[in-house]
């Protein structure tokens, strides 16, 4: 039986004028998650939003909020996205010190537990909190600005820890965001990814329906 592989439309894309018409588009497309990127203008330059898109969002949707901290200091908002009803939070490895300790404050919230990796950070700096991830997102490319191509060299990752989940009955999800569109999407799928994030490529795209309906079958 082939693998299911997810969807989840960034809303970095999309027009913050009318954020819940495109939320609406991203379950009629078929997107199984919605990616919020959480930027707080020191981690990467620029600056998104905080907990309350989360809580609108989840308001006038049904879909898994996957929550990407773009921050440093991730431990002090966290509390604010569990209680405005993300599902998976996800931080970065090079933000913090005690990354299990974080783990442990996202599950006992009742979220899942993420981490993200930029394209220079290698897989052995988070291989002992393998056992303990339910996502593991590689960035394809380098954090904070939309639009950028995927750097190939970072589905190596995508390799390896789907070779180590293998290996060690880990549960982890694989997650890609980066650069995914039509023309990258089979490598990534190919490499073992689980879940692929498309911002530019969804909300630009002529046919979301479309898009959607053939990257997930690629």
């Amino acid at each position: 039986m082939d693998k299911k592989i997810l969807c989840a439309p960034s809303v970095l894309a999309a027009n913050f004028t009318r954020i819940g018409e495109e939320v609406e588009l991203i379950k009629k497309a078929g997107g199984d998650w919605i990616h919020l990127d959480v930027m707080d203008g020191l981690f990467v330059p620029e600056i998104t939003f905080g907990a309350q898109m989360v809580s609108h969002i989840k308001k006038v949707s049904d879909l898994i909020m996957d929550v990407h901290l773009m921050i440093e200091r991730p431990e002090e908002k966290i509390p604010a996205f569990i209680k405005a009803g993300a599902d998976y939070i996800t931080f970065h490895i090079e933000a913090v010190i005690h990354a299990h300790r974080l783990i442990q404050l996202i599950k006992e919230g009742g979220a899942k537990a993420g981490i993200a990796l930029v394209p220079s950070t290698p897989v052995s700096t988070i291989s002992e909190l393998l056992p303990f991830l339910d996502q593991i997102l590689i960035m394809t490319v380098n954090p904070g600005y939309g639009g950028q191509k995927l750097i190939p060299e970072c589905l190596e990752k995508v390799k390896l820890l789907t070779a180590l989940k293998e290996k060690k009955g880990y549960n982890y999800l694989i997650s890609v965001d980066g650069g995914i569109n039509k023309s990258t999407i089979r490598g990534a799928v190919a490499a073992g990814v689980d879940v692929f994030v498309a911002g530019s490529a969804f909300f630009g795209a002529e046919d979301p329906v479309a898009m959607v309906k053939e990257m997930k079958n690629c």
